[in-house]
């Protein structure tokens, strides 16, 4: 039995065109190759892979489940592709990378710059507001930030999802409960990020829908100012989970108010800066296993 590259093109064509046609058109190929490769497959395993639905074919569950097992196959292949077809262009160039978190955004760029170690890397980071700008403005060529706002002259694709979640210093007793509610974190000193924060707009959403009017200890318009104040027992604070890779002398707990995941995008505007763009764009699928 042959799973062979052809047909897994076919199949996945086929699962995100909708027919034959469509399909044939994305790969630059035939109408009835196309057919044929899939009723291979169909015959060869004995399954059926698509329902006819009038003129569209609909994805059985099996079909769906090959789908999600070969898809990253598919996109490890285009990145090999991408390496040689820009062999030039990987002997230098720069790309301006836009962070409104340190991380994921460096582990991102760490991924990349293993590939491609002779592209200059430049990257200004900022809260969500500076970074969104920063992208409108050109300033920076691609960028990874929450609540990418749905845009056509975006492109923007998941990395990775995560929460916010409120920190304190090791030895604060918040840290042996694991889980705390907005109401008991109303008994501390709070530390908040300045009203243009991504952090700061989920924390302000949980306390509104709990009926809370909360005024803060302090209000930091970083996320250092935020760590450094938490480290010196200055109040609880709130982060994103992999907003940092910290660890000394600050706790993270989870808050169940909080308990959403958000994606984090990788985004850019439409036809920016081309290839290196893209490549960024690839290096999300080198990011540790769980973290996307």
């Amino acid at each position: 039995m042959a799973l062979t590259s052809s047909r897994v093109r076919a199949v996945n064509a086929v699962f995100e065109a909708g027919n034959f046609s469509a399909a044939a058109r994305r790969l630059g190929v035939s109408q009835p190759s196309i057919a044929q490769l899939v009723r291979e497959l169909e015959s060869e395993f004995n399954v059926r892979l698509f329902e006819r639905h009038g003129h569209n074919l609909v994805a059985t569950s099996l079909c769906r489940q090959l789908y999600t097992a070969t898809n990253r196959i598919q996109a490890m292949e285009a990145d090999a592709v991408a390496i040689l077809e820009q062999r030039e262009e990987l002997a230098g160039g720069e790309l301006r990378v836009g962070l409104g978190n340190s991380m994921p955004g460096m582990v991102l760029i760490s991924a990349f710059k293993a590939l491609y170690p002779k592209i200059r890397i430049s990257v200004e980071i900022g809260n969500w507001s500076d970074i969104m700008a920063a992208v409108i403005d050109r300033r920076v060529d691609v960028a990874v930030l929450p609540e990418v706002p749905q845009d056509r002259r975006f492109r923007c694709e998941v990395c990775l999802n995560q929460r916010v979640v409120a920190i304190c210093h090791p030895g604060h007793r918040l840290n042996q409960l694991g889980q705390v509610s907005v109401a008991e974190l109303t008994q501390y000193p709070l530390v908040f990020r300045s009203r243009n924060s991504s952090t700061q707009r989920v924390v302000d959403k949980a306390f509104r829908a709990a009926g809370l009017r909360i005024e803060p200890a302090i209000v930091v318009n970083t996320r250092e100012g935020m760590l450094e104040a938490v480290a010196n027992q200055l109040g609880i604070g709130f982060i994103w989970e992999h907003g940092s890779s910290r660890v000394d002398r600050i706790a993270k707990v989870v808050v169940s108010e909080m308990d959403v995941e958000v994606p984090e995008y990788i985004f850019s505007l439409f036809g920016a800066k081309g290839k290196l763009v893209e490549l960024f764009f690839h290096s999300r699928n080198l990011l540790p296993q769980g973290s996307n």
